[in-house]
């Protein structure tokens, strides 16, 4: 696998979203491969204004102390972006920053994987192998934006689709979206570790049924993800609530909502807003539920979505409530499924009703659709367009402390002449659909 440049969203932290599972895939697969990670800016403006300077409390440029290879960067932002002048500077302080950790790392040829549309004047100036966009929300439909601002996402996505050589998707609408814009487009929807949810079966023996907390009289519905208006129905989540006053409905995640959107939720006493955990602790908010639910907005912008916590429910075997957006909509078999209060209400009693007997089912489906998958799905199409070179070796770094054994050809690579995945500690990969020549 060669060397890739991340250019993420997001930081590399304690939510795991569909970027560090990816790259956590690769790179215990490929171990003399190198990664950059490059997450949010270290905002020297905004720690300003906001008189925090938690972002500089950690060196923006570092090894990570899980996987051998990987470094992350947070580079540092001195402006605001609010002029055209301020990002001109910026975004040359950026493309400095990123091609001197990229020697740093010792990175060569690499692969360019963007994931943050702002990123797209970079294309080009990086000697990046090849260019790689990832999408996995439709920005340009999200409504708490401005018109200008919704107007630069637009240009630079347009900007991104047109220029890269392979265009990633996620779901249905977004390909649909982007097909005519990009030279070659794939979708691969996001996935899950089932392994990572045994905790929240029922493991006596002879039993496939997932792990109930509480009775009916008592339940507690749960949903793990991103807390944010735009994304949630608050007057469904408190209808729910209402519903039951003897039970509970749990809200788990980063917690994006306004302070008017908090008060109306916390107004219901059986609402409770918790704050992220760690991925390794997830599984176990889950186990608490005795209802997966899913209260999200039908609208474009999360048309546009795969969640996640779709395949982590499946995977965690619970009986599942939902609206019927994108990705739950097709696996209606598998979840229960309303839209406004009354037929949500009744989607959860529904699910309330199980007995257990559809958990194998739905982690028969999780299994099929793990992230191991989906990256033997990437590097199908990785291979397909001869991305798969041999990495230059890694120099030697004897006083990075990892907690990954080093592999025993650290430093060198293998001397045969016809390279195999097997080499780099990969595997062969399944015949996959291939990428998708799209029309102009």
């Amino acid at each position: 696998m060669r060397d890739v440049i991340f250019i993420s969203l997001e930081n590399w932290d304690g939510v795991w979203r569909r970027n560090q599972f990816l790259c956590a895939e690769w790179l215990r697969r490929f171990p003399s491969m190198r990664m950059l990670f490059v997450g949010r800016s270290r905002d020297f403006s905004n720690a300003v204004r906001t008189r925090s300077a938690a972002a500089f409390r950690q060196p923006g440029f570092r090894p990570s102390l899980d996987f051998l290879g990987l470094s992350f960067l947070n580079p540092f932002k001195p402006l605001p972006n609010s002029l055209a002048l301020c990002r001109k500077i910026n975004l040359s302080l950026l493309e400095g920053q990123i091609r001197k950790a990229t020697a740093k790392a010792g990175l060569r040829s690499p692969l360019l994987w963007i994931n943050d549309h702002f990123a797209a004047p970079l294309v080009g100036r990086l000697q990046e192998r090849a260019v790689i966009y990832d999408i996995t929300d439709d920005w340009t439909l999200m409504p708490a934006i401005g018109v200008a601002e919704r107007d630069r996402i637009r240009s630079a996505d347009n900007a991104l689709c047109s220029r890269a050589d392979l265009v990633v998707v996620c779901s249905a609408a977004l390909e649909k979206s982007r097909n005519l814009m990009c030279r070659n487009i794939v979708r691969v929807q996001n996935g899950v570790d089932p392994a990572h949810y045994l905790s929240c079966r029922d493991t006596s023996e002879g039993s496939s049924k997932a792990v109930s907390p509480s009775t009916t009289n008592a339940p507690v519905f749960g949903y793990v993800g991103t807390l944010h208006g735009d994304r949630l129905d608050l007057g469904l989540v408190a209808a729910l609530a209402r519903a039951w006053p003897r039970g509970k409905v749990v809200l788990c995640g980063p917690d994006l909502f306004s302070a008017n959107e908090r008060e109306k939720l916390l107004s219901v006493p059986n609402v409770e807003i918790r704050p992220a955990v760690h991925y390794e602790s997830v599984p176990e908010v889950i186990r608490g539920f005795d209802v997966c639910i899913l209260p999200h907005l039908c609208t474009p912008f999360t048309e546009s979505l795969n969640p996640i916590k779709l395949w982590e429910y499946l995977a965690s075997g619970k009986p599942v409530a939902a609206t019927p957006v994108a990705g739950f909509r097709e696996m209606a078999h598998l979840c229960h499924l309303g839209s406004g209060p009354g037929a949500f209400i009744a989607a959860c009693a529904a699910a309330l009703r199980e007995d257990g007997s559809r958990a194998s089912v739905r982690i028969k489906e999780a299994e099929a659709n793990s992230w191991k998958a989906r990256a033997d799905q990437l590097l199908e199409v990785f291979r397909q367009q001869g991305w798969l070179g041999r990495p230059v070796p890694r120099p030697r770094r004897s006083t990075q402390p990892v907690r990954e054994p080093r592999p025993e050809n650290w430093g060198h690579t293998t001397t045969s002449e016809h390279w195999t995945p097997e080499m780099e500690g990969g595997q062969p990969w399944k015949e996959q659909p291939g990428v998708h020549e799209s029309a102009r």
